[in-house]
């Protein structure tokens, strides 16, 4: 049936497809290869505690940072990103000045994809500016997936990636992030079967949300692998607050999967999502990085900050598109990582990861 969906396919072999069309590898430049520019994260909301009840209604201001940093998910009107464009513009303009090149957008079904402002933003800024196909986590696309067939998911993936998304002629050019719970839910595990025969079909890049527990990865990888995905065309996101040893990391490494640490500049030690972990900080990152590329790993490292609530918005004082480039790179550089290594991690793994296999 997908034969028929083999539209614009002529030549993609080996290129990059962006929301502006197929451009060559080598005009991506510097590249963040998980960030969202819009959406919506209401699906991630915690409640807040009995006693900040009275916080979680005022606006985000300098007044309230202090407890929004700590508690972001418990603010409710901080996780509609989508509310930002204008100030998501002007950091995308700011990227741009600080050396970056590309930005791959990771938004998929059930968190708000906006495909035209992702547009707007390659058009206005001279970005090269990436959309993702498929869908997020179970709880957030339940009520569309539960009554699709696994052909049906393929099928809507293929179509986002060869005709267009969205009602639109924008097609995606990688297929994520993938979103997976811990446990992994049925709906979930049906969309990596989907998502890894799309890969087959189209050669397209692949990105992954695993769920939040060491074992998810390794958990995915095999469901991505018996579905006939090729892992070493996959990323695994979120390493930061999955994988907590040295062990397990090298352990999944093996895997071919691409290794991805994408929430630079969080430096707070609690983690809502999942309290029983702590997530690391910058510093932790950099040595887990350096530990990979010391075990032969170089090629496979990739990293962004994910940036997907308004408080991490330089805006409101945070961190922002360009904490990599502006202040990151520079405590890499201090810590032995070299220029040719980091030309490998921010330049040359996104390229070859990004670029079509068919």
């Amino acid at each position: 049936a997908c034969d028929l969906f083999a539209i614009n396919k002529m030549s993609s072999k080996g290129k990059v497809q962006t929301v502006t069309g197929w451009v060559e590898p080598s005009e991506l430049g510097i590249t963040m290869t998980h960030e969202h520019l819009s959406m919506t994260f209401e699906v991630a909301h915690v409640p807040a505690m009995e006693r900040d009840k009275d916080l979680t209604d005022l606006p985000l201001t300098i007044e309230n940072l202090w407890w929004i940093r700590q508690y972001p998910y418990s603010h409710p009107r901080n996780l509609f990103l989508n509310e930002e464009k204008q100030a998501v513009l002007e950091e995308m303009h700011l990227y741009k000045k600080n050396g970056g090149g590309c930005m791959v957008d990771n938004t998929t079904i059930g968190i708000d994809r906006d495909v035209p402002f992702l547009k707007k933003v390659a058009d206005e800024t001279g970005l090269k500016v990436i959309c993702g196909a498929g869908y997020y986590v179970g709880a957030a696309h339940a009520k569309t997936t539960d009554s699709a067939t696994e052909d049906e998911i393929y099928e809507k993936i293929v179509h986002d990636i060869t005709v267009g998304t969205d009602g639109t002629e924008i097609k995606c050019g990688i297929i994520g992030e993938i979103g997976c719970s811990w446990p992994l839910q049925d709906r979930e595990k049906k969309v990596l079967r989907a998502a890894a025969r799309a890969q087959i079909q189209t050669g397209c890049p692949v990105i992954i949300h695993p769920g939040r527990n060491d074992d998810a990865p390794e958990e995915i990888a095999e469901i991505l692998k018996d579905a006939g995905g090729d892992l070493s065309n996959t990323v695994m996101s979120h390493l930061d607050r999955t994988i907590h040893t040295d062990a397990k990391l090298l352990e999944f490494a093996k895997t071919g999967c691409y290794l991805e640490y994408d929430l630079f500049g969080i430096e707070v030690g609690l983690y809502q999502p999942n309290p029983d972990v702590y997530c690391c900080n910058d510093g932790e990152r950099i040595r887990r990085i350096q530990l990979l590329i010391k075990e032969g790993y170089l090629d496979k490292i990739l990293v962004a900050h994910d940036i997907h609530t308004k408080h991490r918005l330089m805006k409101y004082g945070g961190h922002g598109y360009s904490h990599i480039l502006y202040n990151v790179v520079p405590m890499m550089k201090h810590a032995g990582v070299t220029q040719e290594q980091l030309d490998q991690i921010l330049i040359h793994n996104p390229k070859t990861w990004l670029a079509f296999k068919k």
